[in-house]
């Protein structure tokens, strides 16, 4: 019997393609590698708002874990900077804050020109963070304790202490000093803000004139200094405080480094300006990391006011 040619039909029924094309080229079945330098300049990507880099490690962090962490690094202990409404939330019993001046914001009293007018770079801040400006006051409580509270906003204008955060804070104090209570209040800055020229510099005086009421009858006053606390607002109110402390690694000075080794063209001591630089010398007296600073202002509040009484 003769074989059915290959190319025979059965009628009325379409040929099926093979599940699996055989190549043109048998003998070129091995795999090929890419040549070496073919992916180079190829980066992996990490989805944006996922993750973030820590500066001092390197480590990968997943961002929801840091937030829950109040943005400490879970493997070197690196403190990134936090913005003020998450840092009175970790400080104080929850539902106790409350907001002093809310609705106060800057002017351009000067009429400021320059690259961009002062009052183009308020509305801009403005939106950008969705802050009045830099440092939130009020009162609330820690522990056993209500307080008054004072904390600054490094991402407004770079922490800048203008009209407004001087007033803020003198209120404040004042308030807290006829009601008897003990004031906090937390320092991140770049100094004085430039747009206001004098008008800034006049609120070092004033915030120290309210401190010193407060400590005439016999207030206790807490000066919490987060990086970076300089220039104006650590050669004024946040030096002053009855017991000054620090989160680690905090860079706290006046002048920044590069100025002082060119004015000085001296070469500066390692971990110069540091909170822990400055804590061996003196001039605070305790380091206390994020995670711990509601416990332990709380027990130096219990110790302070026990005093007091």
């Amino acid at each position: 019997m003769a074989k059915r040619s290959a190319t025979h039909k059965i009628p009325d029924v379409e040929p099926v393609a093979p599940a699996i094309t055989p190549p043109e080229h048998p003998a070129d079945t091995t795999f090929v590698k890419n040549s070496i330098g073919e992916n180079k300049g190829r980066k992996r990507e990490i989805p944006e708002g996922l993750w973030k880099k820590c500066p001092k490690c390197a480590e990968m962090l997943y961002e929801k874990k840091l937030d829950e962490n109040l943005a400490v690094c879970t493997k070197c202990g690196h403190h990134f900077k936090i913005g003020a409404r998450l840092r009175i939330d970790a400080l104080v019993n929850d539902g106790s804050f409350e907001e002093y001046d809310a609705e106060m914001v800057s002017v351009d009293i000067l009429k400021f020109t320059g690259v961009a007018t002062y009052t183009s770079k308020l509305e801009g801040y403005v939106k950008k963070t969705g802050l009045k400006d830099a440092v939130f006051t009020g009162c609330a409580e820690i522990g056993d304790h209500k307080v008054g509270l004072g904390v600054m906003d490094f991402r407004f204008l770079g922490g800048s202490m203008g009209s407004v955060v001087g007033e803020k804070l003198t209120r404040m104090i004042e308030r807290s000093t006829e009601a008897g209570q003990p004031v906090i209040i937390i320092s991140t800055s770049g100094g004085a803000r430039m747009y206001e020229g004098m008008f800034s510099l006049m609120q070092m005086a004033k915030t120290c004139a309210a401190l010193a009421y407060h400590g005439k009858r016999g207030l206790p006053y807490i000066s919490v200094l987060t990086d970076p606390t300089t220039a104006g607002v650590m050669a004024s109110y946040a030096s002053v405080g009855d017991l000054i402390i620090a989160e680690p690694a905090a860079m706290i000075g006046f002048a920044g480094p590069r100025v002082i080794k060119d004015t000085t063209q001296a070469e500066l001591p390692p971990g110069f300006q540091t909170a822990e630089f400055l804590k061996e010398r003196g001039l605070i007296d305790a380091i206390v990391p994020r995670l711990e600073m509601k416990e332990r202002l709380a027990t130096y509040l219990d110790f302070l006011m026990a005093a007091k009484s």
